[in-house]
């Protein structure tokens, strides 16, 4: 799921009257959540007549229908934006480079230094990618295949385990 169609997906759900959110696609997992809205009840006057109460239920039935309509039309642009990240970064094109140690990575040199790749960089086979730290020793990861970085899986100084994901790269 790329930047572009998480913030898609972020304002279909704030445009909505859902409270909360939950989605798991290519074993990405997003949930979001927004506090209710307050709803202030007013004490309606004594001398009220029956008419006017019944025009405030008609006003609510009509608000009620209209946020289940709102609701059916969430879950179909929901499913046409996941329908449009599967179409987005094709499986069969992506390689997945996994860690082969447990240990902590580190997306750059040294603190001060520009990190060896970020989503969009171009690699060639045998481009380092990470140093994994493993008791004191410093591991390079190079790049298996020549392709562009999709998705940066982990960040600087995370622990990892063996055989986790740790960037996607699009094959050329």
């Amino acid at each position: 799921m790329d930047y572009i169609n998480i913030q898609e997906l972020i304002k279909t759900v704030s445009n909505s009257e859902l409270t909360s959110f939950e989605i798991e696609t290519e074993g990405i997992r997003i949930k979001m959540e927004k506090k209710e809205q307050q709803v202030i009840v007013e004490r309606m006057p004594v001398n009220a007549t029956p008419v006017e109460s019944g025009t405030k239920e008609a006003l609510i039935r009509g608000n009620v229908a209209a946020n289940q309509v709102s609701a059916e039309k969430l879950e179909n642009n929901i499913a046409s934006t996941i329908e449009n990240v599967a179409k987005v970064i094709p499986e069969e094109n992506l390689f997945v480079v996994k860690s082969p140690i447990v240990g902590t990575m580190y997306s750059s040199p040294n603190p001060e230094s520009q990190n060896f790749v970020k989503v969009g960089s171009m690699v060639k086979k045998g481009d380092t990618l990470c140093i994994l730290e493993a008791m004191k020793l410093m591991n390079e990861i190079e790049s298996e295949v020549d392709g562009e970085i999709v998705e940066v899986l982990v960040s600087n100084e995370d622990m990892v385990e063996y055989g986790q994901p740790l960037f996607k790269i699009r094959k050329k």
